[in-house]
């Protein structure tokens, strides 16, 4: 194994006379492990500091649960914790709790394929929340510990690298404010922060020829643990390796084109290795709804300098906090005259580059995978925070500042603060606390550093730059902690609303017989995988097109532009889709079971001719009768009309999406409806029986511009869940990748499964029909009296099976690329051994 040479970008000795460094002691002792373990301790203790201020869970009665964390990483979590101990509906291939039916490898492989996120199966399942919070933390602390050995390793045979400063910029960059106001409610994103440094070291390994089976093997679980922020983490390394190679003069151009190719090979090995997760979770994301978006726009530029002040947070600004003792010695760098002059421009340089990336819309297109996010729209700038933690570590490297450079430095972020302060940011930020914050920290920083020039002042300089990092990073925690409760939805961690609804529908279990549905009245936008049941709600990055539009055509309601489909307490569209009971949950209340005769979860339908020309309209009270196959709605009433009057004994729905107010039947308890459409979409509601004809529906304001009422017969509607159930399926067995259902002899239409026909569904070894958007299986009507066994295509059992689109392709390529990866691994270990059996060669003597 060839050594690693000093590396000239950060060990180059400078021709100016520098302080002769320190003896060598440290703070920590010299065993390389450990200063990644300072890292990772300093990163625990600041943000739990923070949090325990705060006063958010588990310290304090203030949920954490904000936005995404609780609306989708805590309920996936907890489907990730039943499949780890047997208890989940479905498996890693098909989810047959959310959205009546949905892929699963995609969320897997978007939300939990972490090394991380199965230390969920060691907790309670009471204790979700505890566990995705333990998580959360390992992971911050991982990436300081990963950022900590990466230092390190550049700086292997330089003349001057300080063990605890390395612990102290790797728990700095853990600890960005990318990492505790951002990712922190987005856990998943913390694998990006962890993949950065650990694929630089990737790229170092390829640059100077070694660990080639390593290599492709990092940067396959940074691709598979999160591909989203890996792909990001891969772009800044790629930037972080072209620098180290324009600034490396030890070595010719073709040997640096050679490293580039290598490090380009290693990638391109190790995404291939992770191809059979990442082919399913991009074409996942084709079939997706696409939810809302915005098109981007910078912020202005004293408002991202602000952001990289402590105790700043707003959603839409980049999160570019980093503690002073990151920030002076990167900002400090320029005036550094260790350094070469080179090498100091370099860095800048590309510290200005990506900081100006950040602002543009065309590199923020890139930055983001060439899709404008749902949300914030900043969502790379932990790779500039790696970027200035590596900047800094170059001067370090070379020897502490400085006083002149010290003073320059100070100079830059008191500038930095001053110009932060010109344009103050909604919320009144930055306000008194975050400048004395700032300019204490950085007071503190600057001694530290001035002090570790000194003999024996070791130990008091670590001090002050920890004691200025935690510090300031605790209450950046803290404030971010408590601003996001204002800024966004929450949602409790469990407790005993949780453990009742779990019971309830635990003791209501029917499945695959009928469906048991979490119910309207949501904890998050992921019930049915939180509490259980098997219910139509369902959000996630991969919500499918399709179940959006289906759900929409027969009066369903959503948020997030589509993303976020709500469970709709509507017992046609129940009956449709074999829900045979419902929880209802009102505040103060125990959660009431309702229960309803439902069809199989396989039914039969018309010859399959009438139906191929089947299409929704725009009545949902229609689409509802068109895909139930009866008429059960006595009279249909579309605005404009003065009063909506039901026929006596009729149940009176409202449709009414874009609709934000109440509406009531007479003297009826009114109903809320939460339309602000396009973003938000009140679904179908029951406004109660009518007791006589003649009650009209008012609203407690202007009325809505669209809306419609429906009188439901409840006689009608039994009928026609009668025939369904009479015709339907007399047995169902269902599986994590499918369902076998048995059908009445002679049975002739379309068998129809109570399922969204999402991409992957095949029956009877073809690929499944579409009924109205549900899968479905054409039937010939065979009964089997002429002896056929079903090898002619006749039968009576309907066999359809789901396998991810991208699958069968992501198996293939991972295998190749197993197939390289061991070839490689083959030829570098006969290529080692043939270099110790070789002989030395003996120079000829001469005199």
């Amino acid at each position: 194994m060839p050594t690693l040479k000093p590396l000239r970008g950060l060990t180059t000795a400078s021709t100016q006379p520098a302080v002769p460094a320190p003896p060598a002691t440290s703070a920590l002792p010299a065993a390389s492990g450990l200063p990644a373990v300072a890292a990772a301790l300093i990163t625990l203790v600041s943000v739990c500091a923070g949090d325990a201020v705060a006063r958010v869970f588990p310290f304090g009665p203030r949920n954490r649960s904000v936005s995404d964390l609780g609306n989708q990483f805590v309920p996936f979590h907890a489907q990730l914790w039943d499949l780890l101990h047997g208890r989940a509906e479905g498996g890693i291939l098909l989810n047959w709790r959310s959205g009546y039916g949905t892929a699963f490898l995609p969320d897997l492989g978007t939300y939990l394929t972490s090394p991380f996120a199965v230390l969920v199966g060691l907790f309670p399942r009471d204790r979700i929340d505890l566990a995705v919070y333990v998580i959360t933390l390992l992971k911050m602390a991982a990436a300081g510990a990963a950022m900590t050995v990466l230092l390190l390793q550049l700086a292997r045979g330089a003349r001057h690298s300080p063990r605890w400063a390395a612990a102290v910029l790797g728990a700095g960059y853990a600890l960005c404010g990318w990492s505790v106001a951002e990712a922190a409610y987005n856990p998943m994103w913390l694998d990006g922060l962890i993949a950065f440094p650990l694929l630089c070291l990737v790229g170092e390994w390829a640059r100077t020829a070694r660990r080639p089976v390593l290599g492709p093997l990092v940067v396959a679980l940074a691709w598979t643990a999160n591909f989203y922020t890996a792909y990001m983490a891969t772009l800044g390394a790629a930037l972080v390796l072209c620098l180290r190679l324009l600034l490396d003069e030890e070595r010719t151009v073709r040997e640096r084109l050679r490293g580039l190719a290598r490090a380009t090979g290693t990638v391109l090995l190790g995404i291939g290795l992770a191809a059979p997760v990442l082919v399913p979770v991009f074409l996942g994301t084709r079939h997706a709804s696409p939810g809302w978006t915005k098109e981007f726009v910078p912020v202005p530029w004293t408002q991202l300098f602000a952001r990289m002040l402590p105790a700043t947070y707003t959603f839409f600004t980049p999160a570019l906090f980093l503690g002073a003792c990151v920030l002076l010695p990167a900002a400090a760098l320029l005036a550094h005259r260790s350094v070469p002059w080179r090498v100091r421009a370099g860095w800048a340089a590309l510290v200005v580059a990506v900081a100006l990336s950040l602002q543009w819309g065309p590199t923020s297109l890139a930055w983001h995978a060439f899709a404008i996010p749902n949300g914030s729209t900043y969502r790379q700038t932990f790779i500039l925070s790696g970027i200035l933690v590596l900047a800094a570590w170059t001067g370090l490297s070379h020897g502490w500042p400085g006083r002149r450079a010290l003073l320059a430095g100070t100079g830059v972020l008191v500038a930095l603060a001053l110009a932060a302060s010109a344009d103050r940011m909604p919320g009144g930020m930055p306000d008194a606390r975050a400048l004395a914050l700032f300019g204490g920290g950085v007071a503190a920083a600057a001694a530290g550093l001035a002090l570790a020039r000194q003999r024996g002042y070791a130990v008091l300089a670590a001090l002050l730059l920890v004691g200025s990092l935690t510090g300031q990073a605790a209450a950046t925690t803290a404030y971010a902690d408590r601003k996001r409760l204002h800024a966004l939805d929450d949602y409790p961690a469990w407790g005993a609303d949780q453990s009742a609804r779990a019971a309830a529908i635990a003791r209501a279990d029917g499945w695959p017989r009928y469906r048991t549905d979490p119910g309207r009245e949501r904890i998050t936008g992921n019930d049915p995988l939180l509490l259980g049941g098997e219910g139509g709600e369902y959000y996630s990055s991969h919500t499918p097109a399709v179940l959006t539009s289906t759900m929409a055509a027969l009066g369903g309601g959503w948020t997030s532009g589509g993303r976020v489909v709500e469970s709709l307490d509507n017992p046609v569209t129940d009956a449709i889709f074999a829900v045979g009971a419902r929880l209802r949950t009102e505040p103060g209340h125990a959660p009431v079971l309702v229960r309803a005769p439902a069809p199989p979860l396989v039914t039969v339908r018309p010859e399959a001719p009438a139906a191929a020309e089947l299409r929704y309209g725009r009545s949902p009270f229609r689409n509802q009768e068109l895909l139930l196959g009866a008429r059960v709605y006595s009279r249909v009433l579309t605005s404009p009309v003065t009063d909506a009057v039901c026929p006596a004994g009729t149940e009176v729905f409202l449709f009414a999406p874009g609709y934000y107010g109440t509406a009531r039947l007479g003297d009826s308890p009114p109903v809320a409806l939460t339309g602000r459409l396009p973003k938000r979409r009140a679904a179908m509601v029951s406004l109660g029986t009518a007791e006589r004809a003649g009650i009209p529906v008012t609203f407690d304001g202007a009325r809505p511009r669209e809306w419609s009422v429906g009188c439901l017969d409840r006689k009608r509607l039994s009928a026609a869940v009668g025939r369904l159930t009479d015709t339907g399926a007399v047995s169902v067995t269902v599986t994590d990748s499918g369902v076998r259902a048995e059908v009445p002899a002679g049975s002739r239409g379309l068998a129809v499964l109570a399922a969204p026909r999402i991409a992957g569904w095949s029956c009877d070894g073809k690929p499944a029909a579409s009924y109205l958007g549900l899968v479905a299986a054409p039937l010939n009507g065979s009964d089997g009296s002429d002896g056929s066994d079903g090898s002619d295509g006749s039968q009576t059992t309907v066999d359809c099976s789901f396998r991810p689109p991208g699958l069968r392709s992501g198996l293939a390529v991972g295998a190749a690329a197993v197939f390289v990866l061991v070839t490689v691994a083959f030829l570098t270990t006969v290529r080692r051994r043939a270099m110790r059996a070789s002989p030395p060669r003996h120079q000829p003597f001469t005199h």
